[in-house]
């Protein structure tokens, strides 16, 4: 959970010279604090072979972490009742989802990532989201609901409640599995994901131990258990089974191409002020 990675960073943090922890999963917006307070460890190819099998791309800081899934915030819709596929973050903007869609709160780094899609389509950046807001504000009358949370959202698309939003593709393919039509969009001009990584946190006794998890998590066996269970993306050369490639987001050399680089610590910067503007444009 989002919030309980966050509280666990603090306490990590704050007893750095005793560290609680001996390894700490955090996704990509959060590396970024764990390097600025210096509490986790390097690890090499030396250390962990299977380093090597990494995606280009799918490892974002270096020697720092390795990267175990992926998952991605998308466009997702019900094609029981929208005929009409959707087919970039814009859409969300179209007239045929009037008082039909959702979207994440925008409190949460990697779930806002929505918001970059929106900018990138529209000619903003990370440091211009003003593009994003601008379709935010002409997709207003579409969006019943800022979802506090992954299940609440997932809830109102169950009970169909919602049509279309931006959702976990993950997630929609829990909602396929429970009967409902949702189909999963993949934008063009790219995909903006999120990488979960396993860190060593410093100062550990036996790093020898996370090196060997670390490796085993990047063998064929490990790489496969959460695409299996849950859809979330592999992040090494694994052979995705036929049956098991049809579901993922990135399942292939040109899919993997449309994982847009992010400037986490940008991101980061202007949290603050992007949930307030979202607030104030969905709620006024």
């Amino acid at each position: 959970m989002a919030g309980a990675t966050g509280a666990d960073l603090v306490k990590l943090i704050a007893n750095k010279d005793n560290p609680p922890y001996d390894m700490f999963m955090a996704d990509s917006s959060y590396i970024i604090e764990l390097l600025k307070a210096g509490v986790i460890e390097e690890i090499k190819a030396s250390d962990v072979p299977n380093i090597k099998r990494i995606l280009p791309g799918f490892r974002e800081y270096g020697d720092y972490g390795v990267p175990f899934c992926v998952s991605s915030v998308v466009p997702v819709y019900n094609s029981k009742y929208i005929k009409q596929p959707l087919t970039s973050y814009s859409d969300i903007a179209r007239a045929d989802l009037a008082d039909r869609a959702v979207i994440p709160t925008p409190d949460n780094v990697a779930s806002a990532l929505y918001l970059l899609g929106l900018a990138e389509e529209n000619g903003g950046s990370v440091s211009d989201l003003e593009p994003a807001f601008k379709v935010l504000a002409a997709a207003k009358r579409n969006i019943v609901a800022l979802a506090q949370t992954t299940v609440a959202e997932l809830q109102m698309f169950q009970n169909e409640e919602v049509y279309a939003g931006f959702f976990w593709d993950g997630r929609a393919y829990e909602l396929r599995t429970k009967g409902i039509p949702i189909v999963t969009v993949v934008p063009p001009q790219g995909v903006y994901a999120t990488t979960s990584y396993v860190n060593v946190v410093k100062g550990m006794k036996y790093p020898e131990a996370a090196h060997a998890f670390a490796e085993q998590l990047l063998s064929d066996q490990g790489m496969l258990g959460l695409p299996q269970a849950l859809r979330f993306g592999a992040t090494t050369d694994v052979k995705l089974p036929d049956e098991l490639r049809q579901d993922l987001l990135f399942n292939s050399p040109e899919r993997n191409a449309l994982k847009k680089k992010i400037d986490w610590e940008k991101l980061w910067e202007g949290r603050s002020g992007r949930i307030e503007k979202v607030n104030k444009i969905i709620r006024s």
